[in-house]
């Protein structure tokens, strides 16, 4: 049995309106964010579908729409880690407000049970 996958990192979470140039060109922040995260977070093995989520983002605008950052990240986290956000029937997302400087983004992704 694989133990829940949680992983925590010290960056300003992208909003998805930064990551998009009209419908279809990620910006230069999306490709340079993608990058860091995929060179960055560890290697970590991951449950078996079908999945429960838990997004917290550090964020220090509170005027930033509490799901503008998932989407970009969960994008990124799929690829990385090579689950699909198909498989994900649950999902519990907090906003905290934080400095400017110590933005942050903490995940976990386990296995749903009945």
């Amino acid at each position: 049995m694989k133990y829940p996958f949680s992983v925590r990192y010290n960056i300003k979470p992208l909003s998805v309106n930064e990551c998009w140039q009209g419908k279809r060109f990620k910006t230069k922040a999306y490709k340079d964010y993608e990058r860091e995260l995929i060179l960055c977070l560890p290697q970590k093995d991951i449950p078996e579908p079908p999945y429960k989520i838990r997004f917290e983002f550090g964020l220090s605008n509170s005027l930033s729409d509490w799901d503008n950052p998932i989407k970009p990240l969960q994008d990124i986290l799929q690829k990385k880690y090579g689950f699909n956000d198909k498989d994900i029937f649950e999902a519990c997302i907090r906003k905290i407000k934080v400095p400017k400087g110590q933005e942050y983004f903490l995940v976990i992704l386990d296995a749903l049970t009945n």
